[in-house]
């Protein structure tokens, strides 16, 4: 019998997640079962478990393929000048998160890990994949424009990152129920409202 390699494990694993995401953006969490995936996968049961304990695991490897993008175009819009302000990190977080299939489903996501232990725990892991990305790049621009931020940058970047959080929920269910809801006026209010 051939041997699997790591790339083709690899493969098979983003071939899981993708169908995962599919499902997912087009049915919700709740309403997505392990079935709705194999289906979606084309691959068997086994093979799928092969991978992934369940739907939950999957959710957090969706997740995390999802923020490696946003921690990526962080990167790259930060190679393009000085650090970007408060305001920016959240404006550029915010669109990709806005543009990725899966962002209607956060809300369900985020009620449910309030109420689930099980669920609590990935979404946990998740955010503080996100608090440490947002921490860093804060500090990076409150070191690199001293006197605009209060105290030491590392300092106020970990006071002022779970406020600034706190807007990508209420960019998710304005987005969610209110029709008239200004998805692009509100981004670009974001680096108004946030120290710059």
């Amino acid at each position: 019998m051939p041997k699997v390699t790591e790339a083709y494990r690899e493969a098979r694993r983003d071939e899981i997640i993708g169908a995962a995401l599919r499902c997912f953006s087009t049915r919700g969490f709740q309403r997505t079962s392990m079935a709705d995936i194999i289906a979606e996968s084309g691959l068997s049961a086994g093979a799928i478990y092969g991978h992934f304990a369940g739907k939950k695991e999957l959710f957090a490897a969706v997740a995390a393929r999802i923020l490696a993008s946003r921690r990526s175009e962080l990167e790259a819009r930060r190679q393009q000048g000085p650090p970007l302000s408060p305001g920016q990190v959240m404006a550029t977080l915010i669109d990709g998160m806005r543009r990725e299939p899966f962002s209607g489903m956060l809300i369900q996501v985020w009620a449910e890990a309030a109420i689930d232990p099980d669920m609590r725990e990935p979404v946990h892991e998740v955010l503080d994949i996100v608090r440490a990305t947002v921490r860093t790049a804060f500090a990076e621009w409150a070191a690199a424009e001293p006197g605009r931020a209060d105290g030491d940058p590392e300092e106020w970047a970990a006071r002022l990152t779970p406020v600034a959080l706190g807007l990508m929920p209420g960019f998710m269910v304005q987005r969610a129920i209110a029709p008239d809801f200004d998805e692009d006026a509100y981004l670009a209010m974001l680096p108004e409202a946030l120290p710059h």
